[in-house]
């Protein structure tokens, strides 16, 4: 305690050193007011005993300076330095000449401090009164401390005494009403701060209706009041939380329904719906290859609507996208679920047949050559009649791709373009 009030480090150490501090000067400052009064009152009263013994040696005085009997005024002036309160007497005569001089210290020595009393020596003659010189009776600073030393220890073992009990009466109070509540109000706060249960408050063990408890109960209105605002918080960020986690599996859904349109127009052609020349042909590698291990037949048709060019120059390319609409939905009325159908080309479309031989596929492809030929497309008031042109092969144990069948289907196509078009060729 006495390490922290000399050293404080915190705020309450530093109070109780300023109040120590300011006792402790003012019991200094009324001690020594003490000091100097009874100082003073003792002075005063070792004047009034020099009077005193003036008045009473006054007269043999008078009488030996009178007679001038010089022993008897040696006798005397001796007598009066032996006296405790007395450091020295001076008999002047008229002229203000020393007669008798006697001091009780030796010039080395003298005190700090001489003060007298002094009184004129009288001889009455015919009731007259004659002037015979004066007397001065001296007295110091030492006498009055030798006087006052047992008071002044009083009053300093008394300052003492008290400046000891109220100082520890003081830490006694300052702990008790101060430092230790507010030691109690730090250990709550921090176990507030760094607890899990926020529903803890404030509580201290000393309850009086002072600054302290004021403050603990403005402490416990912030903790509710921070711990409304977090549960607020927690509510609030739940929502957005929640609203967060909706709209994401909603943009997700969305960007899966997205992704599947886009692989889906990635791998259709956009005009007709059908297989683009990439998917159809990476669709058809793989069927081919399962087919090669299942050792089952397949085929490849490859099918090039005749004079299509004509038709654009003469309808407009608008009829022309409708004849090609027209002719993937013939076709697709003839066609399994396990067919392939792709559009290669701008007016050229290819068929994939698993487990199909050559016969099979011509007989399909015939079929399909019919249903065009015998087909009729109107657009805004136009009949519109085509043909189509095919080529027909199967697959052969010396095929390690399915660029091998286009290859060969692509030279059955120009053959049947040859033999002057609408006619399949195998």
């Amino acid at each position: 305690m006495l390490v922290s009030l000399f050293r404080p480090k915190n705020l309450s150490q530093k109070l109780l050193r300023v109040i120590f501090s300011i006792y402790l000067g003012v019991t200094c400052l009324v001690t020594s007011m003490q000091f100097l009064t009874e100082y003073l009152k003792t002075q005063d009263s070792i004047l009034d005993e020099l009077k005193q013994l003036e008045q009473t040696v006054h007269v043999p005085i008078s009488t030996s300076v009178w007679h001038y009997n010089q022993k008897q005024l040696e006798a005397l002036s001796t007598g009066l330095v032996e006296m405790p309160i007395i450091e020295g007497v001076d008999v002047f005569d008229r002229n203000a000449k020393i007669v008798v001089s006697k001091r009780s210290y030796t010039s080395a020595s003298a005190p700090l401090s001489i003060f007298d009393t002094k009184s004129d020596l009288i001889w009455v003659l015919n009731e007259q009164e004659i002037p015979l010189g004066s007397l001065t009776l001296y007295s110091s600073s030492e006498v009055v401390l030798d006087r006052v030393l047992f008071g002044f220890a009083l009053i300093a073992i008394t300052a003492i005494i008290k400046l000891s009990v109220l100082f520890w009466l003081f830490i006694w109070a300052f702990d008790r009403f101060l430092a230790i509540p507010l030691k109690e109000l730090m250990s709550q706060v921090d176990e507030v701060q760094l607890g899990q249960n926020a529903s803890k408050r404030i509580n201290l063990s000393i309850i009086e209706n002072n600054e302290l408890s004021q403050l603990q109960e403005h402490m416990n209105v912030m903790l509710s009041a921070m711990e409304r605002d977090r549960q607020r918080l927690l509510e609030d960020e739940k929502a957005k939380r929640n609203w967060l986690e909706d709209a994401v599996t909603k943009r997700t859904d969305e960007l899966l329904i997205a992704n599947e349109k886009l692989k889906d127009l990635a791998a259709k052609d956009s005009l007709t719906g059908i297989l683009n020349r990439g998917n159809f042909f990476e669709s058809a590698q793989h069927m081919f290859l399962l087919s090669q291990r299942q050792k089952s037949p397949t085929s490849f048709v490859l099918m090039d609507l005749d004079h299509f060019k004509m038709i654009n120059d003469t309808y407009g390319h608008f009829t022309g996208d409708k004849v090609l609409i027209h002719f993937t939905h013939t076709i697709q009325t003839f066609l399994r679920k396990s067919d392939l159908f792709g559009r290669v080309g701008g007016e050229e479309f290819a068929l994939f047949l698993p487990d199909t031989d050559i016969d099979g596929a011509f007989q399909l492809a015939d079929k399909l050559r019919k249903a065009i030929g015998n087909s009729a497309l109107k657009v805004d008031d136009k009949t519109v009649t085509y043909t189509v042109s095919l080529g027909v092969v199967s697959s052969e144990p010396k095929d390690n791709s399915i660029d091998e069948m286009f290859k060969r289907a692509d030279l059955k196509l120009y053959e049947a373009k040859g033999k002057g078009r609408d006619c399949v060729e195998r």
